[in-house]
């Protein structure tokens, strides 16, 4: 047998949108941490042709100046990008059963809308009225609306040719 070695690789990257407001909390030692879950979402077509969507949930835990950066530019719906890598926790809970969790302890974090999170949080702390439902006129030239279908059309096209996202995999 040789002497060869699997790699030491524990690597995440995912997008996605905040579940619910972040947790922010520190430790004895007052090391800040935030804890909040994320939902990522994926469209594919099944083996008929239909979009369908699959979500995964994952839980991430930042610590230390990361926690730091998170405070005030996260809120529920928030888009990120984490890169990080995956860790179980064991505990007992209050009812005394053993518990374990697989999180995501981010490495970093990429804010996607952060010109939209000063209004996110004013919104949360106004508790603003929900907007009306009136349709609002397009000011644009419907370009926009071209380049979005044009996305879709790509998504779809891909999906259709390379329906699991790997070219040539037979299953």
């Amino acid at each position: 047998m040789s002497d060869l070695r699997m790699p030491d690789l524990n690597t995440v990257i995912i997008a996605g949108n905040l579940t619910n407001n972040p947790t922010f909390g520190e430790t004895n030692d007052k090391t800040p941490v935030v804890n909040f879950h994320l939902a990522s979402n994926r469209r594919f077509r099944d083996n008929k042709g239909q979009v369908k969507e699959d979500v995964c949930f994952v839980g991430v835990v930042a610590w230390d100046s990361l926690a730091r950066s998170c405070k005030g530019k996260l809120v529920k719906g928030s888009s990120v990008v984490i890169s990080g890598e995956l860790q179980s926790r064991k505990w007992t809970s209050e009812d005394g059963h053993n518990r374990t969790i697989v999180e995501i302890k981010a490495r970093k974090i990429q804010f996607l809308d952060k010109f939209n999170n000063e209004k996110k949080n004013e919104e949360e702390t106004n508790k603003v009225d929900e907007p009306s439902s009136e349709p609002v006129p397009n000011e644009g030239n419907g370009e926009q609306d071209v380049e979005l279908s044009k996305i879709d059309e790509a998504i779809e096209k891909e999906d259709r040719t390379n329906e699991f996202g790997y070219k040539g995999l037979e299953i």
